[in-house]
């Protein structure tokens, strides 16, 4: 809101005058990186180049052995659709090579078939391929049987015949897939987490590795390793990437944590706190040593976390969301999650996840790592992806004059983590344009608003202040707004909104940005770049004035207006409230991209655009530009009367419903309190003969609603309470949970049911007593004197499936 004329303003100061540094050329030797075409991938000191241009790409991580592989094209395609440009994934030795020799590179695990996939879907491709990769699996990914007989994570001689050997086989399958023979593998990360410093480690095992996976034929444009937790890499040799997590459920209290580091700005050290390496490493890290020669890259900003049996954190979609401001204003040039897409470990694999029982430091699920991921385990879209997907749309528009600039801190900077009191924001600019990042939000604690706030940014040959009157910032705000932004014609000096993307129409160009909730969006001019400022729907312009000579225009939220710029173009602004900017997606469609607003997944497929719905039979789109063809549906699909420049259509699905049917098997008998141990001293999951005094229900689950047509999936959805929830297909357990107050999503097309075998679900009790974390808004405990194990009830959820196509030309 605005404040007052007469309150004084609280003065945000940064000076971003010093010219940005020059990236330096020729850092690091990294592999062949002209594609035949022509096209390259390249790497200097300050940010990735695509053809030679600034690139500023976002990545998600998606492992291909944890997806059905018949969900793997729509899988990639709904990744593409959030405007995210990379997949990486773990290449997990252990899946591949159970007994020694023999590989397995079928179903789920064609990883050739994997990457032509994202080929197909436009995707570039970052194969990481360890050895040890971590992943919350036993031994990070190494097989039992080179555990027992080698030392591991060394240049052992043994260890590196077999390294050697499967990556050899990593080359097979990636034949004629790089990028220098034209495909869409661009990287190669080596090990993860590695900071050993003992006999034949240290930075000269991983320059084995990469020279072994030169050898074997991975020549590729860019060679990384991870960068936290003190590692260790050879200089020159390998890019560090880095990351961060929202909170830390490899951590041993059963408190709720500090404030999180992720939600400060990174202005002295790249290196964020504790991201759970598994080993240690007292002397410092090569990561800062280098910092000057390697730009800021990210790998493990997570898209959620783990839930491990010893602490549950439930993420809102802000506590991830808020990251993005404060790391890429940090410098991030490359933004990577860890986890995009969850998934589950494979099929019978009953004793392949990371446990304290086989010497790992946490204890996870055996099937379950949906990891609170933007999409989850099933594929399902989670709240947060609304959050994530306008910044990704915004690094695709703008992210290559992001990437040039340097970061400015501002005159004042908090403490530390814990210091909520002072404001957090930072600058980045290249001469007199550049992007203000603000963060108001830090998980799980309250942040106070900030009243009466002006920001002054000192650029190179101009200050701007702004927004032009002083304006109060909410808790839990966050927000990147442009200074000196060239668009097209006209020239921005500042907007208290985001901007969010570009399209081209017929009638000229047209930007999109985001209204900042409780804040007036104002978008200042330069007058010497517009003649004339209009309306272009009904819901008009709230104000259009002169301040500080610059022209100050004032839309509603949800309101169109355009620019007529002194060079004779027109600009079309469409500025749009957070809960349809969360809705808003930017897809290829009837010949352009255009944007589509709805509460459905949208994606594109194969010319198509697909909707989905969990349990909704009925929704909206909203389509700009509107389209010019006629367009045929699948189902139902009317067009409604537009809203503004937005064409509009209703959509309505046939219901389905099935009823499922719970019947107690037996109660839960007494289980003894949650033992302490393991590498970190602190809670473990029960035995596997605790299990036997489960509770247990049987679920009656009709055939046909295992095989319902006309849907995309299915949902058991299952809510209860207790400690470890469990579900069995015969004697085959399907999946698998942590309670941790979140409802279990059990898809019926990504697990294996089978209809002749009964379906039973157990839940071993919680104890009061238990001493693990729980969120305190989900935390039965206090409510129960002894222990608890409950179902409170199992839905069927469909998940409706609508398909949009084009007339054809001559119909």
């Amino acid at each position: 809101m605005d404040r007052p004329r007469e309150m004084p303003a609280t003065i945000l100061t940064a000076d971003a005058s010093r010219p940005a540094a020059a990236p330096l050329a020729d850092t690091l030797r990294m592999g062949a990186n002209t594609s035949p075409d022509g096209r390259t991938i390249g790497i200097n000191s300050r940010y990735l180049t695509r053809d030679g241009e600034p690139w500023l790409p976002v990545m998600g991580e998606l492992h291909y052995a944890r997806v059905p592989e018949a969900q793997w094209d729509d899988v990639l395609a709904k990744v593409k659709a959030a405007s995210v440009d990379i997949v990486s994934s773990y290449v997990i030795w252990r899946y591949h090579e159970r007994r020694a020799g023999q590989f397995d590179w079928r179903a789920r695990l064609d990883l050739r078939r994997f990457i032509e996939n994202c080929a197909k879907r436009g995707l570039y491709a970052f194969v990481r391929i360890g050895p040890w990769v971590h992943a919350e699996v036993r031994y990070g990914g190494i097989p039992a049987w080179v555990v027992d007989q080698v030392p591991t994570r060394c240049d052992d001689p043994l260890y590196l015949q077999y390294v050697q050997r499967f990556f050899a086989e990593i080359a097979a399958q990636l034949a004629d897939l790089l990028w220098k023979d034209g495909g869409p593998v661009i990287g190669i990360q080596l090990e993860n987490e590695y900071n050993l410093t003992g006999p034949q480690q240290g930075p000269t095992h991983i320059a084995t590795l990469k020279r072994l996976a030169r050898e074997a034929g991975l020549d590729v444009p860019l060679y990384t390793v991870t960068g936290w937790d003190n590692a260790v890499f050879p200089r020159r040799e390998v890019a560090p990437v880095f990351g961060g997590y929202a909170d830390l459920p490899w951590g041993t209290s059963t408190a709720m944590s500090a404030p999180g580091e992720v939600y400060g700005f990174r202005l002295t050290s790249r290196v964020g706190g504790d991201l759970g390496a598994q080993t240690h490493n007292s002397e410092p890290g090569d990561a800062d040593a280098v910092a000057h020669e390697t730009p800021f890259l990210g790998a493990e900003f997570g898209g959620g976390v783990p839930t491990m049996y010893r602490r549950r954190p439930v993420l809102d979609p802000d506590d991830i969301a808020a990251m993005l401001p404060v790391q890429l204003g940090s410098g991030v040039n490359l933004y990577g999650y860890y986890m995009l897409h969850g998934g589950r470990n494979l099929p019978g694999d009953v004793d392949g996840q990371e446990s304290t029982a086989s010497g790992g430091y946490n204890d996870l699920p055996v099937v379950n790592y949906d990891f609170q991921a933007p999409f989850g385990a099933n594929g399902e879209a989670h709240a947060v992806l609304g959050k994530l997907r306008p910044m990704h749309l915004f690094l695709q528009q703008w992210g290559s004059e992001l990437a040039t600039c340097d970061v400015y801190a501002p005159e004042r900077v908090p403490r530390g983590a814990d210091d909520l009191e002072t404001p957090r924001f930072s600058v980045r600019a290249d001469g007199d344009r550049g992007f203000l990042f603000f963060n108001n939000h830090v998980r799980q604690y309250r942040m106070p608003e900030r009243r009466g706030v002006q920001f002054a940014v000192k650029l190179a040959t101009r200050t701007v202040m702004l927004p032009a009157e002083p304006i109060d910032i909410a808790p839990g705000t966050w927000f990147v707004w442009p200074i000196g932004l060239g668009l097209g014609g006209a020239r921005l000096r500042y907007a208290t909104a985001q901007p969010v993307t570009r399209l081209s129409t017929h009638e000229g160009a047209t930007y999109v940005f985001a209204a900042t909730d409780g804040i007036v969006a104002e978008f200042a001019f330069e007058p010497d770049s517009v003649t004339r400022i209009e309306s272009a729907d009904s819901h008009g312009v709230l104000s259009t004035h002169e301040a500080d000579g610059g022209l100050i225009v004032r839309p509603v939220a949800g309101s169109v207006f355009t620019a007529m710029c002194r060079d004779g173009s027109r600009i079309t602004f469409i500025t749009l409230a957070s809960e349809d900017i969360e809705r808003l997606s930017g897809l290829p469609f009837d010949g352009q991209r255009r944007l589509i607003l709805t509460d459905a997944l949208a994606f594109e497929r194969d010319g198509e655009l697909v909707l989905r719905s969990m349990g909704v039979a009925a929704f909206d789109v909203a389509v700009y530009p509107p389209l010019e063809r006629d367009v045929r549906s699948t189902h139902a699909f009317v067009e409604a009367p537009r809203d503004g420049v937005f064409q509009r259509f209703a959509v309505t699905v046939p219901m389905v419903a099935f009823d499922v049917g719970v019947a107690s098997l037996r109660v839960a008998q007494k289980v003894q309190p949650v033992a302490s141990g393991g590498a970190a001293l602190a809670a473990v999951e029960p035995a596997p003969e605790c299990f036997g005094k489960a509770a247990a229900w049987r679920i009656e689950v009709p055939i046909a609603a295992l095989n319902a047509t006309g849907l995309s999936n299915a949902y058991l959805s299952i809510q209860y309470a207790g400690d470890v929830g469990r579900l069995f297909s015969g004697g085959d357990l399907i999946d698998d949970h942590f309670y941790n107050g979140l409802s279990w999503e059990i898809g019926v097309r990504n697990v294996m049911i089978d209809p002749q075998q009964p379906l039973m679900l157990t839940v071993l009790p919680m104890r009061a007593d238990a001493p693990v974390y729980l969120d305190a808004r989900h935390d039965l405990r206090g409510s129960i004197s002894d222990q608890v194990a409950e179902v409170f009830g199992v839905k069927w959820v469909p998940e409706y499936e609508v398909v949009l196509s084009l007339a054809s030309a001559n119909c």
